[in-house]
């Protein structure tokens, strides 16, 4: 190839390579994954301090929680780097054509002799005008290439960390489900809260028997046990628009909004993984745990008079009627099969959501009528 033809080329190269509008990257997703991978470390070390501490219900829900943050930026960490790598992909195969050109030409200019490199057609001028035009051009070629030599290591990095996050994933996975099988029994053995009322079991039955619906029961709680139940001092109207959601999740449908099966419910459905710790967004009684109608397993709460928190869809319930729990106190476990570890490498680059296959409903009730559960929880941040 002459030295015209080369300056030609690489002056080509170097404006389509120019115009190519490159997105901003994000917060670099190997970086991320290796955040989580931290997290999971660090919840491991708690899991250990847990089994030992006073308060083992407190200390094993913080690392429930932590096991699942953990997991969730590990997820979160994966789809961003499958993202990454299929971007770099897509623009690595648009510009093959275009790559193997500057590779040419760099590959002209690095090994064509000094004395082929002098010569021009039109004699010492063209030479030296050519020369100018290489000396512009080829600082541009050397950062391309440069740029180049990024995206293929980014791709490779992108590649081994998918790779290797399997053991982590399968680490991370054991861990919260240990944590949660002795959540389960520190609360089992937990004698030490204080109890509002005793719930009787044959007015409980007569009760849920004899009701239809769900507001319906709700009303008769005051029948579940046979002595009149203490009042309630709780005051949680300071919190109003600010309460923690009890699940870490997204909200699916909102208040008076059809679900699937086109009902429209007064309360609002929130979409959350497999297994997901569910917990009391406030000091409350609890006022029922157990199946209710077709509802599945059902928690109710009461944080103040008049008030009551309704939480249904459960596959297990923790707790019993008549205790007062303090906040962040689990109160039961979402159902669900958690996908093994090669489902969750194939779903994480996809970003659909479909790992969130549970639903909590969340109904709250104030003076016997339902209200929007939005006045009352923070939902504007996945939880």
């Amino acid at each position: 190839m002459t030295l015209i033809r080369a300056v030609s080329v690489a002056v080509c190269l170097a404006g389509l390579w120019a115009g190519v509008a490159v997105a901003e990257a994000p917060k670099d997703p190997a970086a991320a994954a290796r955040e989580a991978a931290d997290q999971l470390e660090k919840a491991a070390v708690e899991l250990q301090g847990a089994v030992d501490a006073r308060d083992r219900v407190k200390a094993l829900t913080e690392t429930v929680r932590a096991y699942e943050a953990g997991l969730e930026a590990m997820r979160d960490g994966l789809r961003r780097a499958a993202l990454r790598e299929a971007q770099l992909s897509r623009r690595l195969e648009a510009r093959e054509g275009e790559i193997a050109q500057l590779m040419g030409v760099l590959l002209t200019i690095e090994t064509s002799p000094p004395p082929v490199l002098m010569l021009h057609p039109q004699g010492p001028l063209g030479s030296a005008r050519s020369a100018m035009i290489l000396a512009e051009v080829t600082p541009e070629l050397n950062v391309k290439a440069q740029d180049l030599r990024h995206d293929l290591e980014e791709v490779q990095t992108l590649r081994l960390l998918q790779q290797n996050a399997a053991q982590t994933l399968e680490d991370g996975l054991s861990g919260v489900q240990q944590a949660r099988a002795a959540l389960s029994q520190a609360i089992a053995d937990r004698t030490d809260l204080p109890r509002r009322f005793t719930a009787d079991p044959v007015r409980t039955a007569i009760l849920i028997s004899s009701t239809e619906t769900l507001a319906g029961f709700a009303s008769g709680l005051s029948e579940m046990s046979d002595k009149p139940i203490a009042d309630s001092d709780g005051d949680i109207s300071a919190q109003k628009g600010a309460l923690p959601m009890p699940v870490q999740g997204v909200v699916l449908h909102k208040s008076g909004s059809a679900d699937a099966a086109g009902i429209k419910r007064p309360g609002i459905v929130v979409a959350t993984r497999p297994r997901a710790l569910v917990t009391s967004p406030t000091a409350a009684t609890i006022r029922y745990r157990g199946p209710l109608l077709d509802l599945g397993n059902v928690v109710i709460l009461e944080p103040q008079p008049d008030m009551l928190i309704i939480l249904s869809g459960l596959a297990e319930v923790y707790g019993e009627a008549g205790q007062v729990i303090p906040a962040g106190t689990p109160v039961g476990l979402m159902g669900g099969k958690v996908p093994e570890i090669g489902a969750i490498l194939s779903l994480s680059g996809d970003g659909t959501g479909a790992e969130r296959s549970e639903t909590l409903y969340i109904e709250i009730r104030e003076a016997g009528r339902p209200v929007d559960p939005e006045t009352w929880f923070r939902t504007d941040k996945d939880g």
